[in-house]
């Protein structure tokens, strides 16, 4: 009698907890996070009330989130453009190739690898992928005077651009009245993991065209948060940078205690944005600005930047480029 009393119990007990497990199942799923994900965003991102979202998971204001969390999404909230339901015989392969989008990028947003079983009626989250950078065309017409070189200051791209986009070679005579097609590069703003990062921008499709020669910048340090004033007054491989001021010269020393070559995290700040970057503040090279106190001018470098020496890529510029955009 006892026996089947304990047994009876026991099947209650886990009848119970599977009741409980397929209503939890039901009422909720998991996001794995990804770098730049924060409450807001994902609030928006599945149409849920940020502070219901944070309550799921036991967070408040100052919780940080890392690549790699989980966390509970109310399934019942999600709008259903973002969440894919496994079919009978599905494969990663088969709902990449289905939905259009990359494989490993599924597997990425749903914290999951090629090991993984899904099963039907799964709730998968479909990622978002993010917007790419753009080209866009206007005309210049030939004023007298005008050539590749101060066409590309003016408009802020590399004058091979220009001459691809046209035809042309470096040494074509312009004529005034002459039509040009310029490129015009538009760069999305990209998400950080708080505040205190900077935008991760490829240096090559990206942050040249934020920055370009000729355009001045402030440079914030990261560990210290002390700033001063540039200008981008050269550099193809990456930038090349000058102080405005003797004023800027002098935080430069301080910050490095001399001139050397130590390479230090920094966010460049440009028409409001905040780009992750490393600096060096060895002078070296050509000088454009007189009375600065700097003789020559130093190294910036952003992702996938490379050296001028060799054209390749710098690895402890990039480890601080990485550190400056929070990874």
């Amino acid at each position: 009698m006892v026996r089947k009393s304990f047994i009876a119990f026991v099947t209650a007990v886990i009848v119970m907890i599977m009741n409980n497990w397929v209503l939890a199942a039901q009422s909720y799923f998991y996001h794995h996070v990804v770098y730049g994900d924060t409450f807001w965003k994902l609030s928006r991102k599945y149409d849920v009330d940020m502070y219901e979202l944070m309550r799921l998971n036991d967070a408040h204001d100052g919780t940080v989130l890392y690549p790699g969390q989980k966390l509970k999404i109310p399934a019942e909230t999600k709008t259903a453009a973002g969440l894919y339901t496994v079919q009978e015989g599905d494969s990663f392969w088969k709902i990449s190739q289905k939905l259009g989008i990359d494989m490993k990028h599924l597997m990425r947003a749903n914290g999951m690898d090629k090991s993984a079983i899904l099963y039907p009626g799964q709730k998968l989250v479909i990622p978002q992928e993010l917007e790419k950078p753009w080209i866009t065309y206007i005309t210049h017409t030939v004023q007298r005077g005008d050539d590749m070189w101060k066409l590309g200051l003016q408009y802020g791209i590399p004058i091979h651009e220009i001459m691809e986009a046209n035809g042309i070679a470096q040494d074509t005579v312009l004529y005034p009245g002459q039509k040009l097609r310029i490129p015009v590069h538009h760069v999305p703003v990209r998400p950080t993991p708080g505040p205190q990062y900077g935008e991760y921008l490829d240096w090559w499709a990206e942050a040249q065209y934020l920055w370009p020669i000729g355009k001045t910048a402030v440079i914030q340090d990261f560990e210290t948060g002390v700033v001063w004033n540039v200008r981008r007054t050269i550099g193809a491989n990456h930038a090349d940078v000058e102080p405005l001021t003797w004023e800027d010269t002098e935080i430069m020393k301080e910050l490095w205690g001399g001139w050397n070559w130590e390479v230090r995290p920094v966010l460049v700040i440009v028409d409001g944005r905040k780009i992750a970057a490393s600096a060096s503040a060895m002078p070296h090279g050509v000088q454009y600005i007189k009375n600065n106190g700097f003789d020559g001018h130093f190294d910036v470098h952003f992702k996938n930047s490379t050296r001028h020496r060799d054209g390749k890529i710098d690895i402890e510029h990039q480890e601080r480029v990485k550190k400056a955009a929070g990874y």
